[in-house]
């Protein structure tokens, strides 16, 4: 039998770890890996168009698999176009092993051609960021790398130069077992103990969640109904919370609706249940502030707590929910689901307002019609800018739906390669990238892997030919909006060009019938919305540092435009509070 090289054991390992494919673009220091890939049938190489999709797509994977996914690059240039796709996979808690490969190991600090030192490049955005020297250094690397990214929940990088990487295998490597999944944390009982004297101390409790509550639905609304506390969201808490949840008053923050920010401002005891939301000035600073995480790291940093709770936020509500007091008052939480429902009545008016033949279309219409025509299990990834706006607002979780986007780290241009991760995990369930036209345009080039790999995603492409977010910026701001307009192609028609189902929808009544010939379509589509770009309403009385630095001072609806059927939840909630 053939010794092995540095490379087949590499990924040799990586399958052993669960990694399915790795994304990336081949290249000269990268070739002995790729060459093992192709010998290797657990695992595929996926030929990306640029390495920040490959970074994205392995984000995305993670997130949707909860398991290890993978990218690579090659020396210098190839492993740097990693480094914005790495930045939001870590910032996304998602387990990403990078491996960008090196210029000859003997050239390495001699100013190389291409030369970078990816060790030290790579570090703020991940775990654990190291250089593979020699073959016998590399399985216990590769493992201790695997290990920061599966238990701490984020990007490790392994630095490996193409020399290294063809040179034969230590014989004796380590086997040893590795991590694939995190653990439960319990609080200790101490904390236990002070956070339950806390909860039946107050009179008016909140809690407001982020997507630390993933897994934990149940368990916070029965702590909300023992409580009968009103429950707000961060957006990256919208998919886990928000449905069947009779104590919803909305989301807080600047894409925010509904009586969040009331319902934290006039508790007395605040509750933060897996959120790490970083918009400081929504938070109130003159009520009690408990913070529940798994990450020790987020507690305490956005803002003043008089406890902190180191725990998952399923496993800490197990442990407090049979022991607090149970409340019969309900004062508190109906003025807020009031407050909720008045706050939605307001601003939906904007959306029904002939909006089914208001041209060029509204963008809010394009996201409700979505909402309602999407399967029930449908991966909805989400571009940055507006595109954020129209799926905090119309998108409705229930569970099984998922909505992924660059919620923590913001870049631009992610849907279309996070809805390649997300579709290869699972090429019979419905993936739809909400991609803003300036997001689309600056990778479209990966247009192109969805057709190569006969990818069904289905592109819906708000295209009100400008960076609608960074015009809405300057306008606050006090400035001319400048270096905004895009000028677009017929989207469709380059669909069309490239090999895909392309659709081009100009008029309101075209919209579904085009989205359901989209969805029916096997192969990848892109329908063409031509949306409005003067859909922004701003109210009379609003800050710079609103929106160019996202803190938020008031509770008041920023953005003008209705909630889709989240109206009808807050009603069907309201039918729930007695009447004296």
């Amino acid at each position: 039998m053939a010794k092995q090289n540095v490379a087949e054991q590499f990924v040799d390992t990586l399958v052993r770890a669960g990694v399915k494919r790795l994304y990336g673009v081949v290249g000269d220091s990268l070739n002995p890996v790729v060459d093992a890939i192709r010998r290797t049938p657990a695992i595929d190489w996926i030929q990306v168009r640029h390495e920040e999709t490959a970074a994205f797509a392995a984000g995305a994977e993670a997130q949707i698999t909860g398991s290890l996914a993978a990218c690579a690059g090659s020396c210098g240039p190839g492993n740097l176009h990693l480094i914005n796709g790495l930045y939001d996979a870590h910032r996304s808690m998602a387990p990403v092993l990078a491996l960008a490969s090196h210029i000859p190991s003997g050239e390495i600090g001699l100013g190389y051609f291409q030369e970078t030192h990816p060790d030290q490049l790579f570090r703020e955005c991940s775990h654990y960021s190291e250089l593979i020297s020699s073959p016998k250094q590399m399985p216990r690397l590769l493992h201790t790398a695997i290990q920061h990214a599966v238990g701490r929940g984020g990007v490790s990088v392994v630095s490996l130069p193409g020399d290294v990487a063809d040179q034969p295998a230590p014989e004796k490597a380590t086997g040893s077992a590795l991590v694939t999944s995190r653990p439960a944390v319990r609080p200790g009982d101490a904390e236990i103990d002070e956070l339950v004297r806390m909860i039946d101390a107050a009179q008016r409790v909140t809690l407001f969640c982020g997507s630390g509550t993933a897994g934990a639905h149940d368990e916070v609304m029965r702590f909300a109904e023992t409580l009968k506390a009103p429950v707000g969201h961060a957006l990256r808490g919208k998919e886990w919370i928000q449905y069947d949840n009779p104590f919803d008053v909305g989301m807080s923050g600047l894409l925010g609706y509904g009586a969040a920010y009331e319902a934290t401002h006039e508790c007395d005891l605040l509750i933060l249940l897996g959120t790490d939301f970083p918009y400081n000035a929504f938070l109130p600073d003159d009520v009690r502030i408990v913070q529940i995480d798994v990450r020790p790291e987020h507690l305490g940093r956005r803002s003043r707590l008089d406890l902190a709770v180191w725990g998952d936020v399923r496993e800490t509500l197990r442990c407090v929910t049979p022991r607090v007091r149970a409340r019969t008052d309900r004062r508190f939480l109906d003025k807020m689901l009031k407050k909720h429902a008045e706050a939605l009545e307001g601003v939906v008016k904007a959306y029904t307002r002939k909006v089914e033949k208001h041209v060029p279309i509204h963008p809010e219409y394009v996201a409700s019609v979505l909402d309602e025509l999407a399967d029930d299990d449908a991966v909805f990834t989400v571009d940055t800018g507006m595109c954020n706006v129209w799926a905090a607002r119309y998108l409705t979780p229930n569970g099984r739906r998922r909505i992924i986007g660059s919620f923590s780290h913001g870049s631009m241009a992610n849907a279309l390669p996070q809805a390649i991760g997300a579709q290869f995990t699972d090429r019979g369930r419905q993936v739809v990238s909400l991609s803003g036209d300036g997001g689309f345009s600056m990778l479209m080039g990966d247009f192109l892997t969805l057709v190569q790999y006969e990818l069904p995603v289905k592109i819906v492409l708000f295209n009100n030919s400008s960076l609608g977010m960074v015009e809405l910026e300057m306008l606050v701001a006090g400035l001319p909006s400048y270096g905004t307009t895009n000028h677009n192609p017929d989207f469709a028609a380059v669909a069309r060009a490239a090999g895909a189902y392309g659709v081009r929808v100009e008029k309101p009544k075209q919209l579904a019938g085009a989205l359901k010939d989209a969805f029916k379509h096997k192969g990848p589509a892109l329908v063409d919305v031509v949306t409005d770009p003067n859909a922004l309403s701003i109210p009379p009385k609003i800050s710079k540092e609103m929106v160019t630095g996202f803190a938020l001072s008031t509770g008041k609806i920023v953005l003008d435009g209705g909630v889709g059927r989240m109206l009808q939840m807050a009603r069907s909630n309201l039918r729930n509070v007695p009447r004296p």
